[in-house]
């Protein structure tokens, strides 16, 4: 019997998302929330929850930080950027447009940081992979997330780059109450990483042993259609092999006609390597704004 993908990410255990500390800071613009959650069975996990002052719910923006190997950064970079990403900040600019915004610190990260190597070893020993435990940390913060009053809870997009965007596309093949995807730096086909020697492009922590046994890069993102999905990609990014690029957009393209959203598919390979450019922002914002409002 073919493997879920759920399988291969390995067993979940899953805990009724609960807060343990928050910390509440105001200005004139937005609310802005350190939070300390349960959101899986061993260890709490801090988290920023953002939102701008208004008189109703307003869409929610699951933000996935990068990778870039600054383990301190984690999600700290929705408030200060780093040197890959535009200005102002993802926090600024997704409040600025009427969004909430919240992201955790992986596994790893942040006040999380530890040995990402100790951890795909510990993962692997226990039956578990750490690609699979970051994912689920954020599917129960999404779960937290949409408890909260000031969500809209039929308006809930996520996006990232690099790490982030990896996260964004995986997140909303498996979770069906992302809305909207936005994926910057991260539309990366297995098996063109393969063809074109590109796999040490990306950590351990995204090989999951036996995925191509049963499962191609295809596969996993047909699970978003027909929901939007915005790919955004840098022609020289060597990280997301072009051949790859192409041949996903192909599929997915067919995929989305034959659901009759053509629209709800876009694909973009512009100018740039591995980072946000001013035109990528341009289009997310623009992306975001239609399918959210």
């Amino acid at each position: 019997m073919k493997p879920t993908i759920t399988d291969l990410l390995g067993p979940q255990m899953k805990v009724v998302p609960e807060v343990l500390h928050q910390t509440v800071t105001t200005n004139e613009r937005y609310t802005l929330e350190h939070l300390v959650l349960r959101l899986n069975q061993e260890e709490w996990v801090p988290a920023y929850f953002a939102y701008p002052h208004a008189d109703r719910p307003v869409p929610c923006v699951v933000y996935n930080h990068s990778h870039g190997g600054d383990f301190d950064n984690g999600k700290s970079e929705l408030l200060k950027g780093a040197g890959y990403l535009q200005t102002p900040s993802f926090l600024d600019t997704l409040i600025m447009d009427g969004y909430a915004v919240g992201c955790i610190d992986m596994w790893g990260f942040g006040e999380r940081r530890r040995g990402e190597s100790q951890l795909v070893k510990r993962f692997l020993l226990q039956g578990k992979t750490l690609w699979g435990q970051r994912i689920y940390d954020n599917q129960q913060f999404l779960t937290y997330l949409l408890s909260r009053k000031e969500i809209a809870g039929s308006s809930v997009a996520t996006i990232g780059m690099s790490m982030g965007g990896l996260m964004s596309w995986w997140l909303a093949a498996i979770d069906p109450r992302v809305q909207v995807v936005v994926d910057i730096a991260a539309q990366v086909d297995y098996q063109a990483l393969i063809e074109e020697n590109s796999l040490d492009k990306h950590g351990f922590y995204y090989y999951l042993p036996g995925l191509l046994s049963a499962w191609n890069t295809a596969d996993i993102q047909e699970l978003i259609a027909p929901r939007p999905r915005l790919s955004l990609v840098g022609i020289a990014d060597e990280g997301c092999p072009a051949s790859g690029v192409a041949s996903l957009d192909q599929h997915l393209t067919e995929v989305y006609r034959q659901m009759l959203c053509p629209a709800h598919w876009q694909s973009h390979q512009l100018k740039g390597g591995h980072e946000e450019t001013k035109e990528m922002r341009s289009l997310w914002r623009r992306f975001l704004k239609k399918q959210l409002g």
